[in-house]
């Protein structure tokens, strides 16, 4: 099998080729530019592509995939919101991911956002650095004994269960489907209730028609004041206009993101040189109590090795008529 790899970073040619060792049958091509429409006819001869969540695989670049002879769109991430699904189920075009890599680099993550905001340590970082050493604006609260609200219980939100239980907070958790293994430990609430009752809410919830822009100026409205609220899941969850106006408003203590719905544009690109013109992103971190960081959540050794591995073992899958369950297509 030929993969025409898009994107590429010295990352990911490192974790792959470390890997595909092992897969005699498969050949990677690496190519730094990211698939869209334009770029997808570069695929002609190849089986298969590989892209990432911040890809363009929608109706057009599913099409030009079509159109060179694709049968397979490898996705070495999670998500799949980007992929045009009922288009490539036109075009019989396996589509296939990598559900779980290390749900614990991507929880752990989510908490070292939360601890961050808290503690000021963007700020204090800072301070030091000009040898300024005062206190003032940095003072945090204790999570010992507050409340965790975790939005989403699978792989990734029941490890961020268990960070928060060894703080010493009680957690309580929304979920359309309640995950058996918490039950020792995390209540179970609606999210109204959990809204209302958290001092801590993470999500970890996938990007769906039922999920879209979750946090919003009703939903913002039903927190605790001085809640820290963090996002390690999908941009698209939050209603980036209704946060801003909810940060101004002092509505929250900080806030912790990972992900946001401008991010495609900056996601593991430099644009240090760049003026960032009508910028939410920019926007956000102008206000003191926000901390931003690049989708840099799965970004472990662990988790690269787990994303390159399971990709690999998709392809073979594919090539061998095999399911796997990490098959995603239009219902």
């Amino acid at each position: 099998m030929k993969i025409l790899f898009f994107d590429t970073k010295s990352y990911d040619k490192e974790s792959f080729d470390k890997q595909v060792v092992n897969y005699p049958d498969i050949e990677i091509e690496y190519l730094k530019t990211d698939l869209t429409p334009k770029t997808a006819p570069l695929a002609k001869g190849y089986d298969a592509v590989c892209a990432f969540v911040s890809s363009d695989v929608g109706t057009k670049t599913v099409e030009a995939l079509h159109e060179a002879g694709v049968k397979l769109i490898l996705m070495r991430c999670a998500g799949f919101n980007n992929v045009d699904l009922d288009k490539a189920k036109e075009y019989d075009i396996k589509v296939m991911r990598v559900p779980g890599y290390s749900p614990e680099a991507v929880a752990e993550h989510a908490m070292t956002l939360a601890l961050a905001v808290n503690r000021r340590i963007h700020k204090a970082y800072v301070k030091v650095r000009e040898n300024d050493f005062s206190l003032g604006g940095l003072m945090g609260i204790n999570f010992y004994q507050k409340t965790a609200g975790i939005v989403g219980t699978g792989k990734i939100g029941a490890a961020m269960a268990r960070i928060c239980r060894g703080f010493g907070m009680k957690v309580i958790a929304y979920d359309v489907y309640e995950n058996p293994s918490l039950k020792d430990f995390v209540t179970y609430v609606t999210l109204d209730e959990l809204l209302a009752q958290s001092d801590l809410i993470s999500l970890h919830c996938p990007l769906m028609d039922s999920t879209y822009h979750l946090i919003n100026k009703d939903t913002i409205a039903k927190m605790k004041d001085g809640v820290i609220l963090v996002n390690t899941s999908r941009g698209g969850l939050v209603k980036t206009n209704d946060l801003i106006d909810g940060i101004r408003a002092r509505k929250f203590f900080g806030v912790g993101l990972d992900v946001y719905e401008e991010e495609t544009k900056n996601v593991f690109e430099d644009r240090s040189d760049e003026i960032l013109e009508h910028s939410t992103t920019a926007r956000l971190l102008s206000f003191p109590n926000v901390m931003i960081t690049s989708h840099q959540g799965f970004f472990t050794q662990e988790a690269l090795e787990a994303i390159s591995k399971t990709t690999l073992d998709n392809a073979v899958a594919f090539e061998k008529g095999e399911t796997t369950g990490n098959e995603v297509a239009a219902q």
